[in-house]
């Protein structure tokens, strides 16, 4: 059984989640499987998949896990927690098969408040049963004289990073074995993602929203305005909690030409998940000045497919004008010398209500060919957003 806890899972899930339930109870969402590598499945792994879509099901928060949920994140009520130790994964909301091409289709759809959970913990089945079917074993020995070097440069650097390798992790076990080391060995390593591992072994969960806030917004109100309502919103139900920007679900220069003063001031910082991050940097830092703010006030979060060594560039650029640290995932959880799935999970569609039709999410981004969603509305939104069409 791969997922057996529903804490096996990132913060900003919860954090979204509940998000939903304060202004969007109504809203209904698809999330859809998307593997960049288009890689071929076998009727094997299509069954070992559906069982553990089956297992999800079983799955339930303890009443130990609420408590500690309850006590270790102020910026979610109890009533929150006690409403998902009610909640259970069904797989009847799963649609899950294999193309023509043996290429998996894997769509899930429920109010947002709910299918949003499902993202990260079918991420991880596919990667864990992946690995499974191609039949690697992690040398645990190599994997951690790679995780020692790692820590050493964050340790002789003071160079602050948090895990966050829950979706496209080797395994549970490697995970664990990960963090467990973080925890014992680095010192400026400020938490994990995920909320099991934070709890076991005593760090702080991080995490504050994802592209699927702004996509969803993009989708309702406009793409001119979805990053500004989508901030908006965050501050009507986090009160200045949470106060980490997402900046490139419709490129960074749409964010910032809407980054307003006072959201600027309020938020503590920006992530930065795509893109060349010494030209973003520059950017923001420009964009902080303009609005009267000292940037060296705030932060920038990366969290670009990094591994230690750009990081380390980076924070050295950083040093004497802004503030930054690093959320690292795959480079943490899935660096055993195999190629790591490259899947993702994205909002597809969503309406308001059941009344309303559904709208296609979109999501841009500032790296060329990553783009989500069809070709006609990718283009509708680069046209409103006035911004060019790639030559793809």
């Amino acid at each position: 059984m791969v997922i057996k806890t529903i804490l096996d899972t990132d913060l900003y899930k919860f954090t979204t989640s509940y998000a939903y339930i304060k202004l969007f109870p109504y809203a209904m969402g698809t999330f859809t499987f998307i593997d960049r590598d288009d890689t071929e499945y076998t009727e094997g792994f299509l069954e070992a998949l559906k069982s553990e879509i089956h297992n999800l099901s079983m799955v339930q928060l303890t009443s130990e896990e609420l408590e500690y949920m309850a006590s270790h994140c102020r910026f979610l009520p109890r009533v929150y927690w006690e409403w998902l130790s009610s909640f259970r994964f069904d797989p009847d909301k799963i649609e899950v098969g294999l193309d023509e091409h043996r290429h998996l289709q894997m769509r899930v759809t429920d109010y947002l408040y709910k299918v949003t959970l499902y993202e990260v913990p079918l991420l991880a089945i596919v990667s864990e049963i992946r690995n499974q079917f191609l039949n690697r074993i992690p040398d645990k020995e190599t994997l951690l004289l790679r995780l020692a070097d790692k820590v050493k440069l964050s340790n002789d650097h003071q160079m602050p990073f948090s895990e966050f390798g829950t979706r496209r992790r080797f395994s549970f076990d490697v995970q664990k074995l990960v963090v467990a080391y973080l925890k014992e060995n680095a010192r400026y390593c400020t938490g994990t993602s995920n909320c099991y591992l934070a709890m076991k072994y005593d760090m702080r969960p991080m995490g504050t929203h994802p592209h699927e806030w702004f996509m969803f917004h993009g989708a309702q109100f406009g793409y001119k305005h979805a990053n500004y309502m989508a901030l908006e919103n965050w501050v009507n139900v986090y009160d200045g909690d949470l106060g980490t920007a997402l900046s490139d679900t419709y490129t960074s220069d749409s964010f910032l030409s809407n980054f307003s003063r006072k959201q600027a001031k309020l938020f503590d910082g920006v992530r930065c998940d795509s893109g060349d991050e010494i030209e973003f940097i520059d950017r923001l830092i420009d964009r902080y000045k303009e609005l009267g703010i000292d940037p060296t006030t705030k932060t920038i979060i990366f969290s670009n497919a990094l591994d230690f060594g750009k990081a380390l560039q980076i924070f050295e650029y950083c040093k004497g004008k802004i503030r930054c640290s690093f959320g690292i995932g795959t480079n943490l959880t899935n660096d055993t010398g195999f190629p790591p799935a490259n899947i993702v999970m994205k909002l597809s569609r969503c309406k308001m209500n059941v009344n309303q039709e559904w709208r296609e999410c979109v999501k841009l981004s500032d790296d060329m060919g990553k783009h989500v969603g069809s070709t006609t509305e990718v283009g509708a939104c680069l046209h409103e957003l006035r911004l060019s069409i790639p030559d793809e």
